[in-house]
């Protein structure tokens, strides 16, 4: 685990073998989370690279006949 210091500024720069293996890259935004005590940074991504995501969906669902 790296430690990083906080500047008078309040910046914190991303160590390098966390910015390598995330593939972080400079100006992209991350997202500032507060979660039990922690902080998290997460990916801010375009809607697009999203697309295909989860594959081919199936869109032949079974239905109930009408009810009476």
């Amino acid at each position: 685990m790296t430690a990083v210091t906080v500047s008078e500024t309040y910046r914190v720069v991303v160590p390098r073998g966390a910015r390598l293996a995330l593939g972080i890259r400079p100006g992209q935004r991350l997202r500032v989370l507060v979660y039990e005590g922690r902080v998290e940074l997460v990916s801010e991504r375009d809607i697009r690279e999203a697309c295909g995501l989860l594959g081919p969906l199936d869109t032949m669902v079974p239905r109930d006949g009408d009810r009476t």
